[in-house]
């Protein structure tokens, strides 16, 4: 579901970027900007997409967070 929702925005911003670029010009600063949130969340997205999957312990662990098994202890 968090994959869509960054789609969802990546077209979100695309849309905002190129409205920013028609009215400012290409070569704007605000144009680039704009660009560049969106070429951050796409890169977001391929960061998300690598991730290995959870084992069965974190799932388990997800699942029960107040677990003594998935405590976890600040030194």
């Amino acid at each position: 579901m968090a994959n869509n929702n960054i789609h969802e925005q990546i077209e979100k911003e695309r849309e905002q970027a190129r409205a920013v670029c028609s009215t400012e010009g290409a070569t704007s600063a605000d144009c680039a900007a704009a660009w560049d949130a969106v070429e951050e969340l796409q890169a977001e997205a391929a960061h998300q997409q690598v991730k290995e999957p959870k084992n069965s312990f974190e799932k388990y662990c997800d699942d029960n967070p107040d677990a003594a098994e998935c405590r976890i202890y600040d030194d």
